[in-house]
């Protein structure tokens, strides 16, 4: 997960996720740090949410981890209240009266970003998947069981692109102590290799989840 970050130019969770589980959303390894600083990157990557009402704490570590830049996506009618609520914890970005993923994923382009990882939740997993926004998919299966079924799904209801009849492609299978991780080519523009850039200038998104 710390090297799928590093490699990253942005990773973006939903709002409820923030709020939920408070994550700090920085590349851990001083040594992967030091080598984005290197190559004139932050340290750790942007972060990014998605909020449709502003119910963020502007001292949640999204905001307060890490030297980095901070991006709220949220309706054009939210806009000016989130910037109060928020002040200058973070730059607030309207699109349009609903936030849809595909002009999110064309902002962060405009920003510079080629490669966004989304870390969760099942929410904005949701979204992404079944608007076939998806590049790559890394799910990580471990060796327990939680036993509740309140437990949240890795996505929620929708029709997705893959089926039975279209099915994704196993790029990887990787072994990483006693957990194993499943890579899946979602487009053509999938990278084979890890470090690999995208094959155009389009963001490249990439959606990672820990079952």
């Amino acid at each position: 997960m710390d090297e799928t970050r590093a490699r990253s130019d942005a990773i973006l969770v939903g709002a409820r996720t923030v709020r939920r589980d408070n994550p700090r959303l920085i590349v851990h390894s001083p040594e992967r740090q030091d080598r984005r600083a290197a190559s004139g990157l932050t340290r750790s990557p942007w972060k990014v949410t998605v909020t449709a009402t502003g119910d963020l704490d502007p001292h949640a570590a999204f905001f307060t981890e890490g030297d980095t830049t901070k991006l709220v996506y949220c309706p054009r009618s939210e806009a000016s209240r989130i910037r109060g609520r928020l002040g200058g914890a973070a730059t607030v970005v309207a699109l349009g009266d609903v936030v849809t993923m595909a002009e999110l994923l064309c902002d962060l382009a405009d920003r510079g970003v080629r490669r966004l990882m989304v870390e969760g939740g099942g929410t904005m997993l949701t979204q992404f998947l079944a608007a076939d926004l998806v590049d790559e998919l890394d799910l990580a299966v471990a060796p327990f069981f939680v036993g509740d079924r309140r437990a949240p799904r890795f996505v929620a209801d929708a029709v997705f692109p893959w089926t039975s009849e279209r099915r994704a492609t196993l790029a990887e299978v990787r072994s990483i102590g006693d957990v194993v991780l499943m890579r899946y080519a979602l487009s053509d523009r999938f990278a084979a290799e890890p470090d690999a850039p995208p094959v155009d200038d389009a963001p490249h998104a990439g959606a990672a989840d820990r079952s």
